[in-house]
């Protein structure tokens, strides 16, 4: 039995707690994982040992709602320098529907972060459904937002 045979990903909208995030260090533990988050029509995210050492990941794809919008990226950027910056993390990779960091130090810490970002993802792809950019919403207004 792989250590994601009894994953439980969140219901759509509902993000993961450190302690329920899959560690998909196995390849069919990852595919498994990935699985269970496209057929719960939600945001993937695992931690993988790298090395001695571990990474976080989260894709959006998995889910069928739309990506977070650039404008939002900042926020996740941002989030994700400043643990580069720290030292917590060597490497961040931010995308309108991927994240990807590492190595971290402990399984705890890169649970903590995954929960974090995955909480993060969400709510910004939330209200970007609740709040439409400007752009969006003037292209909604009858004759164009003018």
């Amino acid at each position: 039995m792989s250590a994601c045979d009894d994953v439980v990903m969140p219901k759509p909208g509902m993000p993961l707690q450190a302690a329920l995030i899959p560690d998909c260090t196995k390849p069919e533990a990852h595919r498994a994982a990935y699985r269970t988050a496209k057929a719960n029509d939600a945001i993937f995210v695992c931690v993988a040992r790298h090395g001695q050492r571990w990474k976080v990941q989260l894709d959006a794809m998995a889910s069928r709602k739309p990506y977070v919008p650039d404008q939002s990226l900042a926020v996740l950027r941002s989030a994700a320098e400043a643990l580069v910056l720290d030292g917590t993390v060597e490497q961040a990779n931010i995308g309108a529907d991927y994240i990807s960091m590492g190595p971290i130090e402990t399984e705890e810490r890169a649970r903590e972060i995954g929960a974090a970002f995955h909480a993060a993802m969400y709510g910004l792809q939330l209200l970007h459904m609740a709040a439409p950019s400007q752009s969006e919403a003037s292209s909604r207004r009858p004759g164009g937002g003018r």
